[in-house]
């Protein structure tokens, strides 16, 4: 089996690094393209405006082989499966990412969207990320992993198919729930303040309000329970309901 593997916390995230121990324990070939630095809510942004750069890195210890880029974590991705990876993997992981990606979170997180750069290219992709933000233990979640990725192997996503997961704090082997994303959004997203020049600046902060996190199905609710919330996420977005709604009262041909 062969593996590649980023994140949007950069190649010396502890994450990725227990992430990495991990899949080197069940994997032939693993490979890791990551950013050079925390590129963490930039979503699926891509380098257009100039050239990218990869240096080989060289980890201390285990069998992978890394490269560290200047760029997002899809960069890293599409770097890795087109120029850098001598044939494709079976698998792309994304993670272990810094707190969790819940909900619409999906949406700004680089970390989904390393994986969702992996579905665009036909590779079966996962992202996980450690629900939590201090007294962290990413090696539960790398154990958690470890026994999980052989089960999708055995079990091949359908195409187009990413698989979100979250992952207690310190997990307990409670036990996985299959969820669907929350509707959640941030309020309170901005603090206003003044620099030392009298000039008006926002800084970007934000808490999490989940609309529904009673609802046992979601991936919210899943986490709040101590569960691995795993959501299958499609690349295609479109309403097709919706669609043929509006084809009754749109002209169309």
């Amino acid at each position: 089996m062969r593996i590649l593997i980023s994140n949007d916390d950069g190649i010396y995230a502890d994450g990725i690094g227990e992430l990495r121990k991990a899949m080197e324990q069940i994997a032939d070939e693993v490979y890791v393209v990551a950013p050079d630095r925390e590129r963490s809510a930039c979503g699926h942004g891509i380098t257009v405006t100039r050239p990218l750069r990869a240096k080989v890195h060289k980890f201390k210890s285990g069998k992978a082989k890394g490269w560290v880029v200047d760029g997002t974590p899809a960069d890293c991705i599409k770097l890795g499966l087109e120029s850098i990876l001598e044939g494709p993997p079976d698998l792309v992981v994304s993670g272990i990412n810094l707190g969790p990606n819940l909900g619409t979170d999906v949406l700004y997180s680089g970390t989904v969207s390393a994986a969702f750069e992996g579905v665009i290219n036909h590779v079966p992709a996962i992202a996980v990320s450690l629900a939590a933000w201090e007294d962290l233990d990413y090696k539960a979640a790398a154990e958690f992993m470890k026994e999980f990725v052989p089960l999708v192997m055995a079990n091949p996503l359908d195409p187009g198919i990413l698989l979100n997961i979250n992952i207690p704090n310190r997990y307990d082997g409670r036990g996985i729930r299959i969820t669907r994303l929350a509707r959640r959004r941030y309020i309170k997203c901005f603090d206003k303040r003044v620099d030392p020049r009298g000039k008006i600046y926002f800084w970007m902060a934000g808490e999490p309000y989940n609309l529904d996190e009673d609802d046992p199905e979601t991936d919210a609710a899943a986490i709040n329970d101590g569960f691995v919330s795993i959501t299958p996420l499609h690349l295609d977005l479109t309403d097709y309901a919706y669609r043929k709604k509006m084809a009754g009262w749109l002209p169309t041909k």
